[in-house]
């Protein structure tokens, strides 16, 4: 895209503009060439830290202002980074020879003003106004890898990881059906283009405008298409149930493969990933095969031998053999962490096909102690959910390892969330490494810095009453613990291939409920094993109730995003939330108190939590959703369903007074960056 003018800021936001159709390459790794600064002696603290970096998220510019460690309220050449991601100015286009060049100095200019919505054509304010509210529910915040740490081959492993992880989100962009789409933004419209790259498409998703027509990035433009399946079948009633009826349903509904018409004019067939996706997984193998071939370090050799798996599964679509190639690379203590393939079904509307991503992080070798805690007592946590469900469920012997702790360094694809991050995850979620015990991790840098932390506590206490609040953990780490014990239920109970009158969930339950039942267990349980925990002597009553605080934060925060999409597709999360909320609420362990005060002082109505009548509720509640999964009970799935997510009652008009408090501060839109 061409865009040619006079002054200086517009040519660096045309280069910025140039981005999200996918075709962009990370700008990262190689140490820009160090020149005589041409700008010296300008102080710009005009625009605090948090404007700053939001105002350049409205004009897409990958730039970050990272911290203000001398906190003079000034932007400091070494104080500003490069971003990962897309097309735009590199850092050394604002920063040579250890200060600032005069295209920084116009950049300032513009970042010095709020954009200015009036400016555009007047049949497109209004949607370029929704659009800035868009971003606005969204905090840039950063995830950074100091690469002047590191060796030179492990600079060269991250290079080509990077290289991968901007193919990945070329591929999973051709899965959304929206490739290519970005390029119908105007060249002028950069907020709009930073929309398209965020939310990996041009529809918005932010609870406060996902459902405004007007909230789109490339006007008159609804939700394309899905780009698994023929366009045709999804203007179909009822298309994705309708899959599971056709004769070849297995190889259909299958997890990676792409439906496409048959080429015999009647009916559907499916092309398995490496074959319609082939040029593209290619590239990525290519990349992924020169990431071994930088390995020189022979103690990283089960590193290479899952590179060198992952790439044959780009090749022929055999993802088990790379699941088994990871499951090892996992066990002999790699000091990295990759997953890069297809996992994740959440993002599709039938939740069957497997989303492309990047995982790609540092292990964190100083996080172990809830590994150390738990490993001993794994086997006792599945009798313990088998106890809970009873017949015809029995329990079995658990192989899996407890989590690892890492430092993530880039999420890509599926795994780059418009707003928020995974912050645990236990894969793969089929095949023979499932069922063996499968891996699973916990994400320790995200979430972790001052200004998450300041923003969490503001928002709860808007909600918490007194007593509720001088409970909630203000430590970086507090929901560790729920985030380990979730992942590690997810090894527990009914999982994988566990099959009721020989039908598995997707079978029993359907994709979107079988998923949102699965995220419902392992909270659950999760909630139901601290205080579990707590009676075995391997943590405390303390440490307990403040992870039940921390919980409910945690429900809160997603009950806050709404129960469905704009398109009416089941949030999977904010639905187990509200299940899991809104039993405690009719347990009267979560009260509402109308005419109190929250603990900010301002907000009249606040929820307490009875910590003493906790442990009852939840095990009851455990019980009832470890029963629905094991007995493949759809009946009381669709009851809680109806209860607690869909019914028009006292505890929806809480949720609405929830999402109003939590949705006064945006949520977190992690950017990534390398500190050279």
């Amino acid at each position: 895209m061409k865009h040619v003018t006079k002054s200086v800021l517009a040519a660096v936001l045309a280069t910025a503009a140039g981005c999200p159709s996918g075709k962009s390459k990370p700008t990262v790794v190689t140490p820009p060439v160090e020149t005589k600064p041409v700008e010296t002696a300008a102080k710009y603290d005009r625009v605090d830290r948090v404007d700053f970096n939001r105002r350049a998220a409205e004009h897409a510019l990958p730039v970050f202002w990272r911290a203000d460690p001398d906190h003079d309220g000034a932007v400091d050449p070494d104080e500003l980074v490069g971003l990962w991601g897309w097309d735009g100015p590199g850092i050394d286009t604002f920063v040579q020879g250890g200060a600032f060049t005069p295209a920084f100095a116009t950049m300032y200019e513009t970042l010095s003003k709020d954009a200015d919505v009036a400016s555009a054509p007047a049949a497109d304010q209004a949607r370029r106004a929704a659009i800035l509210a868009e971003l606005a529910q969204g905090v840039p915040t950063l995830v950074e890898t100091d690469l002047a740490q590191l060796t030179d081959e492990d600079r060269a492993i991250i290079d080509h990881i990077a290289r991968a992880a901007v193919l990945i989100e070329k591929v999973h962009a051709r899965q959304n059906g929206v490739y290519g789409l970005g390029d119908k933004i105007p060249a002028d419209d950069a907020a709009s283009k930073m929309v398209f790259w965020r939310n990996q498409g041009p529809m918005c998703q932010a609870p406060k405008t996902e459902n405004d027509p007007n909230c789109t990035a490339i006007a008159g433009l609804t939700k394309p298409p899905s780009g698994l399946y023929p366009a045709a079948l999804q203007q179909q009633p009822k298309w994705c149930e309708s899959l599971a009826k056709e004769k070849n349903a297995a190889a259909l509904t299958g997890h990676f493969s792409v439906v496409v018409a048959n080429d015999k004019g009647k009916g559907y067939q499916a092309v398995p990933y490496s074959e319609y996706y082939q040029e593209d997984l290619e590239a990525i193998a290519k990349e992924l095969d020169g990431a071994a071939g930088a390995i020189l370090d022979d103690s990283e050799a089960p590193f290479v031998a899952y590179l060198q798996a992952a790439a044959a599964a780009f090749r022929d679509n055999d993802w088990e053999k790379a699941d088994a190639a990871w499951l090892a690379m996992g066990a002999k203590g790699s000091k990295w962490y990759l997953r890069i393939g297809p996992d994740e079904v959440y993002y599709e509307p039938c939740a069957l096909k497997a989303g492309f991503h990047v995982s790609f992080a540092r292990i964190n070798p100083a996080s172990v102690m809830w590994r150390d805690r738990l490993d001993p007592v794994k086997n006792e946590l599945e009798a313990a959910v088998a106890g809970l469900i009873g017949k015809p469920y029995k329990a079995r012997k658990v192989a899996f390892r407890l989590p690892d702790f890492i430092d993530i360094v880039i999420n890509a694809g599926d795994a780059r969330d418009s707003r928020g991050a995974t912050i645990g995850q236990s894969l793969p979620n089929w095949g023979k490494v499932k069922d063996a015990g499968g891996r699973t991790v916990v994400m320790t840098n995200l979430y972790t810095d001052a200004d998450s932390a300041a923003t969490l506590l503001a928002t709860t206490s808007s909600l918490f009453c007194k007593p509720t609040q001088a409970v909630m953990p203000t430590r970086s780490d507090a929901g560790l613990m729920t985030t380990v014990l979730h992942e590690a239920a997810h090894n527990l109970g009914p999982q994988g291939e566990y099959k009721v009158g020989g039908k598995t969930d997707d079978q029993l339950f359907g994709g979107p409920l079988s998923s949102m039942l699965e995220e419902l267990k392992a909270q659950s349980l999760a909630m139901y094993y601290a205080n579990w925990l707590v009676t075995k002597g391997v943590i405390t009553a303390e440490e307990a109730n403040g992870s039940h605080i921390r919980d409910v934060a945690w429900a809160f925060g997603h009950i806050a995003q709404g129960m469905y999409t704009g398109e009416g597709s089941p949030k999977a999360y904010s639905q187990l939330a509200s299940v899991q909320m809104g039993s405690l609420f009719a347990d009267k362990v979560l009260t509402w108190k109308a005419d109190e005060l929250a603990a900010n002082g301002s907000d009249k109505g606040c929820f307490d939590v009875d910590l003493a009548a906790w442990p009852a509720a939840v095990d009851k509640l455990t019980a009832r959703v470890a029963k629905v999964k094991g007995k493949g009970d759809k009946k009381d799935a669709l009851a809680l369903k109806a209860t607690f997510v869909d019914a028009k009652d006292e505890w929806a008009g809480l949720r609405a007074t929830i999402a109003e408090r939590w949705l006064r501060a945006p949520k977190a839109s992690f950017v990534y960056a390398f500190k050279k």
